[in-house]
């Protein structure tokens, strides 16, 4: 089959080359949308990502180009009009799962550097500046951390905190019996309560939009510390901005942003910023922002490319019961 890629970038041909196993890939740099949408002329698949928009008028014009198949190659789906899909009878499939640990591993590594401020101490020695003042952390041991989500990437996060010696919170609509035996389970505002670190491993959905918001900073400890490695909407930016400006919120880790569809994957270093939210908040010392990388890992990248295209096989043998198919 025919595949357009929307949002490539030569990591993704470097491993989408070697298992495409006959089929053809247009490989194509802009995101999908409204302006963009014709570049799937030709093609059967389009193959899409994060920050593609895939809203009812662009999939009606996929479908009129006579795309039969949207292959999302990432676990979320947030950035797709479903019904749309589902009315136009366009079938939408997905990578469930790549790397838990990937993400899980990166979530640690933004709360390490946080803590112990990795990243100012970083800039410090560069300048011959062997000062400590400023730089002190605390002991992750015997801290209360609060994982909001407790599916694989959240299970991965929890074993890598109760190794620390955290004491663990999960909050999640469906309790997990493996993981109530190593933490425990709580409503939202007693994980917010109490958590000396809270950490988003859930997904997008209406109910989950802005999850964090001003009452919810209001609730937590003074001094906790936010961590964000799953979708930038569950997260009100303002309100976040409003909680460090008063210190509400002592530390905060981003690698999802709701408006990084014109920033994150692109290099703007030759560029003025014009998100003056986005600009507002990378101006604090004590946030650090990671631009949608936490699944970047080779296990994670051979992974999707292996599920992304084992999909579109099954599809085009109309094998459509081994797709993990979202409509």
């Amino acid at each position: 089959m025919r595949i357009a890629m929307f949002s490539s970038k030569p990591y993704d041909r470097l491993f989408f080359e070697g298992q495409k196993k006959g089929h053809e890939i247009l490989y194509l740099e802009p995101h999908l949308n409204e302006q963009t949408v014709s570049l799937a002329q030709g093609a059967e698949v389009a193959c899409c990502f994060v920050n593609d928009r895939l809203t009812a008028e662009v999939l009606g014009n996929l479908k009129e180009l006579g795309i039969r198949l949207v292959a999302m190659r990432c676990a979320g789906y947030n950035n797709v009009d479903l019904a749309a899909a589902k009315q136009l009878g366009l079938p939408v499939c997905r990578v469930p799962e790549y790397s838990p640990y990937a993400v899980a591993e990166h979530t640690v590594g933004l709360i390490l550097t946080l803590n112990r401020n990795i990243h100012r101490a970083y800039n410090r020695v560069r300048e011959n500046d062997y000062s400590l003042n400023g730089l002190m952390g605390f002991d992750l041991h015997g801290k209360t951390v609060g994982v909001v989500g407790s599916g694989k990437i959240g299970r991965a996060f929890i074993d890598i905190m109760l190794g620390f010696g955290c004491r663990v919170l999960v909050h999640d609509l469906v309790e997990n019996p493996e993981v109530s035996q190593r933490a425990r389970y709580v409503s939202l505002p007693e994980l917010w309560a109490q958590s000396d670190i809270v950490s988003l491993h859930c997904p997008l959905t209406p109910a989950t939009h802005h999850l964090i918001n001003v009452e919810v900073v209001e609730s937590m400890k003074p001094g906790v510390m936010l961590i964000n490695t799953s979708r930038g909407g569950l997260v009100d930016t303002p309100a976040v901005i409003r909680g460090l400006k008063s210190g509400h919120i002592g530390y905060l880790g981003l690698d999802v942003y709701e408006e990084e569809g014109d920033l994150f994957f692109e290099d703007l270093s030759n560029q003025v910023v014009q998100d003056d939210v986005f600009a507002r908040l990378t101006t604090f010392p004590n946030v650090v922002v990671t631009g949608h990388q936490a699944f970047f890992t080779r296990e994670a990248l051979l992974r999707i490319a292996e599920v992304t295209l084992a999909n579109i096989e099954a599809f085009s043998q109309g094998n459509l019961g081994d797709m993990t198919l979202v409509t």
